[in-house]
């Protein structure tokens, strides 16, 4: 067997401590999943060609709707197999959140498809009370990770977003922190303030998905989605209000660079997560 030379071998492992995001923000057409779909198959047709992750917002097929009996799916369901379909048609991973019914209890569950169709998920933990998610969905108590190339990250949902010790990033385990959201326009400063708080206390790459337009309910959102370094400064955004994708590489190197000259991970203190 022939071995790959040297500055070949070199290259394929610096590609792995790269990750290329694409990040969708657009307007969801209210409890309306063909529709949704329609525009979101256009989206992604615009997305790179090497890209490795797809990142859309909270309930992308439907808006943040309590209509669980109109809108909630099975695993088995047509958001599902969009997904699987589309991160194999693309060869790079998807994840966005869905209202799943799982031995009828509903969840709002961010699904992860790679780019072999396998899947993987996380139940958001935090439902958000003022909006009564919390009489219409359980929340869940174990958090995913999952990995692309080399780089591990953490995916959440918009009102984790307001609760550190659950993002916490123990002894570096990840190096990327996705939420995807749909929060309103009105708490936006709220949300920017803490999505940075969230990559400075985590030393890590914060990518958040926001929804634009006005929902059924008559909420707005402004989108903002938006990268942050560990340092807390905006890498990447889109203008406000605005229909598009983020497309930005975030480089390992870089952050362990950073990790290794400002090493605040060591002095965090301990703690141990109680659920109630």
């Amino acid at each position: 067997m022939q071995l790959p030379n040297t500055l070949t071998f070199s290259l394929l492992i610096e590609m792995k401590n790269t990750i290329s995001l694409s990040l969708v923000q657009f307007n969801p057409a209210w409890e309306d999943e063909s529709k949704n779909i329609d525009m979101l198959d256009k989206l992604i047709d615009t997305v790179p060609s090497d890209t490795n992750l797809v990142i859309l917002p909270e309930m992308f097929l439907t808006g943040f709707s309590m209509n669980v009996a109109k809108i909630a799916q099975t695993m088995d369901g047509y958001g599902v197999k969009w997904m699987v379909n589309k991160a194999i048609e693309k060869k790079n991973t998807i994840i966005g959140t869905l209202a799943i019914n799982d031995n009828n209890k509903i969840y709002n569950r961010l699904i992860t498809v790679n780019m072999y169709g396998e899947i993987s998920w996380y139940n958001k933990r935090h439902l958000f009370r003022m909006g009564e998610e919390h009489t219409h969905f359980s929340a869940g108590n174990e958090k995913m990770f999952f990995k692309v190339n080399d780089v591990s990250i953490l995916p959440l949902v918009c009102y984790d977003l307001r609760f550190p010790v659950w993002s916490r990033n123990v002894n570096n385990q990840y190096h990327l922190l996705v939420y995807v959201a749909n929060w309103p326009e009105v708490r936006r400063e709220a949300y920017l303030t803490l999505l940075k708080a969230r990559a400075i206390e985590n030393l890590c790459y914060v990518a958040a998905v926001n929804r634009v337009g006005t929902d059924g309910l008559g909420i707005s959102y402004a989108g903002d989605s938006v990268i942050i370094d560990p340092k807390g400064n905006v890498v990447a955004d889109l203008p406000l209000n605005n229909c598009g994708l983020i497309n930005y590489s975030i480089d390992l190197n870089s952050l362990q660079s950073y990790r290794e000259k400002f090493p605040a991970h060591i002095d965090a203190d301990e703690f141990e997560i109680k659920y109630l």
